[in-house]
């Protein structure tokens, strides 16, 4: 999947509305069949599995992009090699990762979107988004930080402060840390992400000790 490709979604309402009962709302969200039942597009090739971690007292909220195929299997967010990169840039364990109490975790695409005929991942679906996050962040009161992985996280999250590509947005990541609550825009942790890491070592000798200081001064760790 090619972030360069993301088409610019309406900017979030970033004002706090009403905290709705969280319990409720993931009821909702676990009997959501709109992706098949009302899709835009091709319905989802497969019976939708929404994997999320959310809890009213996280401070923390990781935005991804989708989950992918052992995602999709575990139920559970970040279980495969990119996982184990974002827990190693963040510098703390499973424990404190998978603990819902300090951490969300909330994908754009809430289900597996399936895979193009090349075996990629495709996007978030299109119905997700628009659906739920706005709900979700609603219920997530006492979020402090935004980590925005990719750019269909970060055109969301920073709205008219995401820069073209995703490479210009990392790049000026400072701009973000001016909305409330601050977002900060990475890179996906995949290893196809190897080569950008490469041509861009300012992430991670200048992002990645900003971020895993600030992380773990939220999660008083």
């Amino acid at each position: 999947m090619n972030d360069r490709d993301v088409k610019s979604p309406a900017p979030q309402d970033v004002k706090r509305q009403q905290p709705e009962d969280l319990d409720a709302l993931l009821e909702e969200i676990r009997a959501c069949d709109i992706c098949r039942r009302r899709p835009q597009g091709a319905a989802l090739p497969h019976a939708p599995r929404p994997v999320l971690q959310v809890s009213p007292t996280a401070r923390l909220l990781i935005a991804g992009q989708a989950p992918g195929t052992r995602v999709h299997a575990s139920g559970r967010p970040f279980t495969d090699p990119s996982g184990d990169r974002l827990r190693a840039w963040l510098g703390i364990g499973p424990e404190i990762f998978y603990d819902a109490r300090r951490i969300a975790i909330v994908p754009m695409g809430l289900c597996f979107p399936g895979q193009n005929e090349r075996g990629a991942d495709l996007p978030p679906r299109p119905e997700c988004a628009p659906a739920w996050r706005t709900r979700i962040m609603a219920a997530l009161p006492n979020i402090a930080l935004i980590l925005a992985i990719g750019q269909y996280a970060q055109r969301w999250h920073l709205g008219p402060l995401c820069r073209r590509t995703l490479t210009e947005t990392v790049r000026h990541w400072r701009e973000g840390l001016t909305l409330a609550p601050p977002v900060i825009p990475m890179p996906h942790p995949s290893w196809r992400n190897n080569a950008w890491l490469k041509r861009n070592p300012f992430f991670e000798a200048e992002v990645l000790p900003f971020v895993r200081e600030r992380v773990h001064a939220l999660l008083e760790l």
